[in-house]
């Protein structure tokens, strides 16, 4: 039975849900396959990925449009780096899907949608690999095109998908206006997690995480300006970091929708008008924090 009223994410609800131990070599905590970034917007990606291999991925790929693959590569060292073939406008054209499909074969994770900016091209293109992959699954931003037409398209994956979309995007796939789902944001993201069998992670002010069986969570989204361009990437780089680890879907959103935005406050705090680029290092300060401080109370 779903809980009618969400349950407030706290320290205390985090400690009941540890996330899995970042012991082990590099493979052993996981790879991130990061695909996006169109031609104008390759720091979405970067963000993404930067953030994933900060909250302890073993090893991240990037799949990107071959115009801004070399910077990619070169502002992320760390990172391995694919390009793939763009369209005449920038986005991820459909004759690169097939290497896509076969580099989430030995990954443990794929983040999709970060810097695609048509939501088109963005659903052409993930046609042709979302059914295709069987490993867990991040969308956000526009990868969330993939299932304005199609809501049981990833049903195939059976509860190992992960939605992080904005308001807007929450409306587009239920096919409402964004003013009717800011009126009753929670009820919106519990139908469209019922409706996908995926835990959804989206919010405004406040940050609702909702999974199929109609479970949901609060938090507060930390300070307005964390609503800054990139941050969403961030969030969605984090969560995927933490499910490349071995956390659920569930586990790697109430973390994630936690850390996020307690490393907005700090930021608010001691440098007021941060950007994207800031909260990639604070956020895993803050996670370091948070589990430091559930270890000293065991």
């Amino acid at each position: 039975m779903q809980n009618e009223t969400p349950v407030p994410v706290d320290p205390q609800l985090l400690r009941s849900m540890p996330l899995p131990a970042t012991d082990g070599d590099k493979s052993a905590r996981g790879t991130v396959l990061v695909v996006g970034g169109a031609r104008q917007t390759p720091g979405a990606v970067l963000l993404a990925a930067e953030t994933a291999l900060r909250l302890g991925a073993g090893k991240v790929q990037v799949a990107t449009a071959e115009d801004t693959a070399a910077a990619v590569a070169a502002a992320l060292p760390e990172a391995f780096v694919e390009p793939l073939p763009a369209t005449n406008d920038g986005e991820l054209a459909v004759a690169g899907a097939d290497r896509v499909v076969e580099l989430a074969e030995g990954a443990d994770v794929v983040l999709a949608g970060c810097g695609l900016g048509d939501p088109e091209a963005a659903n052409l293109f993930l046609a042709h690999v979302i059914p295709q992959i069987e490993v867990d699954l991040v969308l956000d931003a526009l990868g969330t095109a993939y299932l304005t037409d199609r809501a049981d398209g990833v049903r195939h994956l059976a509860g190992r998908v992960l939605l992080t979309p904005n308001v807007t995007e929450v409306a587009a796939m239920l096919g409402r206006s964004e003013k009717a789902v800011e009126k009753d944001l929670l009820s919106a993201v519990r139908e469209l997690a019922e409706a996908t069998g995926a835990v959804v992670l989206s919010g405004s002010d406040t940050s609702y995480v909702a999974t199929a069986d109609g479970d949901a969570w609060c938090s507060d989204a930390g300070p307005t300006s964390l609503a800054t361009a990139g941050s969403g990437d961030v969030k969605a780089g984090a969560v995927a970091g933490l499910v490349g680890r071995g956390a659920s879907p569930q586990v790697a959103a109430l973390w994630g929708a936690w850390i996020h935005a307690r490393a907005g406050e700090r930021l608010e705090r001691s440098r007021p008008g941060f950007l994207a680029r800031d909260v990639v290092l604070a956020i895993p300060e803050e996670l370091a924090r948070t589990e430091t401080e559930q270890h000293g109370r065991d």
